[in-house]
């Protein structure tokens, strides 16, 4: 999960770039959103949409195969929430054969995006924005969503209902989608979370704890940094899934920092990142049948 250390390690890491180094990291930032080409890229349709809630209407981004039925997917974005990046790598999983619901978690307080081009955690009139609104989701809001959304995409004509969900989730929407299949384990059948933060807590309402209400297979990958600091995490996730018979992969990617996934990102690392995304893809093609 974001928070200071993890300002502090993306400022030690960016010291250490040369000049140059950082301008290849700054221009990556907007080169890799073209990432590398698929083989077989499905054209696909893009639509922004409001999804009802028992809270209101949520603005989100809806992308899926313009031909044929596909297996759903919930994609939860980091703290700083629906943005251009993010409807690039969906746009990217829709390509792969999938439709997908990339949703605004800050809708009740505001519209997408909530922060500026190039916005940062690292800026702290940034955090003066994405905290409060992070702060005032809760376990039990990520579920009532997490069901409306799941209802939106089964009513949609790109989505093959006879085929499991899946659902993928950054940063703080990692525990996101361990909550998403929990509520509906009839429902999802894999998720991933990539440097998810508060997976793992001392409250009766971790997330690790909803393991055996699931039916999902997961993939947990996990930043070094984020592992330094909470070693002890990975063994709780793995034994939590071993006692619910349910397939994880979880692995900690070495010199991979906390957001190293997300291509708007500092620390975005393009090979780590896609060694994760093909282990995403690896999982859905087995998992969502």
């Amino acid at each position: 999960m974001c928070d200071e250390q993890t300002i502090k390690d993306d400022d030690a890491y960016l010291s250490r770039l040369s000049r140059r180094d950082f301008g290849v990291i700054t221009g990556a930032a907007s080169l890799a959103l073209l990432f590398p080409p698929l083989a077989n890229a499905a054209a696909v349709t893009e639509t922004d949409v409001a999804v009802t809630t028992p809270d209101g209407t949520a603005d989100c981004y809806f992308v899926h195969p313009s031909e044929g039925t596909h297996p759903a997917v919930i994609l939860w974005p980091d703290i700083l929430g629906l943005r251009p990046a993010y409807r690039t790598m969906g746009k990217r999983l829709a390509e792969s054969g999938y439709a997908v619901l990339v949703v605004n978690p800050y809708y009740r307080m505001a519209k997408s995006p909530v922060v500026g081009e190039g916005a940062s955690f690292r800026d702290q009139a940034t955090r003066d924005i994405v905290l409060p609104m992070a702060r005032a989701l809760t376990a039990e809001t990520n579920v009532t969503d997490a069901v409306a959304f799941a209802a939106f995409l089964d009513a949609q004509t790109a989505v093959d209902t006879s085929r499991k969900m899946g659902t993928t989730g950054y940063c703080m929407g990692g525990p996101m989608t361990m909550r998403t299949a929990a509520a509906l384990p009839e429902r999802v059948g894999a998720g991933a979370s990539f440097h998810g933060g508060r997976l793992v807590t001392d409250g009766d309402d971790s997330p690790h704890l909803l393991v055996p209400t699931m039916t999902a297979n997961y993939l947990f990958a996990i930043a070094e940094n984020d592992d330094e600091k909470e070693p002890d995490h990975k063994t709780v996730l793995r034994d939590a899934f071993d006692a619910a018979g349910l397939d994880a992969e979880i692995e900690v990617y070495k010199g991979a920092l906390h957001g190293w996934c997300t291509i708007d990102s500092p620390v975005y690392n393009k090979e780590q990142a896609e060694r994760a995304w093909g282990r995403l893809l690896a999982l859905f093609e087995k998992s969502l049948v």
